[in-house]
């Protein structure tokens, strides 16, 4: 059965690269993603601010064109979120929304992410800590599904 590509859609520091490199068992390090980065023919990282600014988000669409699967990223610890109600139905394919950094939020932060991830149109959602290491099994397992459509 053949892994979905995945791209993760985030604002800057939401942790997607972060992300990336604990599902791939690499050094977790930061750095700056400047440019849609495609990791082991299956996650495509993108860059915080082509969310954030509105002008660079029809890269995003762009970008998704080769994706199975729409990846919402949202930090724990922020106050807010750049995900409008709705958002996840502009790409039409499957969505999952991943929380970040649950290791330093309070639980009223978690499920206010788990609220703003709901509202954009996440369909299944994942709490995950990179520096614990909790929340992941689920989450590659949801990457090893056949490749469906929902409706």
């Amino acid at each position: 059965m053949d892994k979905k590509r995945i791209i993760l859609i985030g604002r800057s520091m939401a942790g997607k690269t972060t992300l990336c490199q604990y599902v791939n068992k690499e050094e977790i390090k930061y750095y700056k993603t400047q440019t849609v980065h495609l990791i082991n023919d299956q996650m495509i990282d993108t860059p915080g601010e082509y969310l954030e600014r509105r002008y660079l988000r029809g890269a995003l669409s762009v970008s998704a064109t080769d994706a199975d699967m729409i990846m919402l990223v949202q930090d724990a610890t922020e106050d807010g979120t750049m995900f409008p109600p709705g958002y996840a139905s502009m790409y039409c394919k499957p969505c999952v929304g991943v929380v970040t950094k649950s290791d330093i939020a309070k639980d009223e932060q978690i499920e206010h992410a788990k609220q703003y991830l709901k509202f954009a149109g996440a369909q299944e959602i994942f709490v995950t800590s990179s520096m614990k290491g909790t929340g992941f099994e689920e989450l590659v397992k949801s990457f090893e599904k056949d490749t469906q459509r929902g409706d």
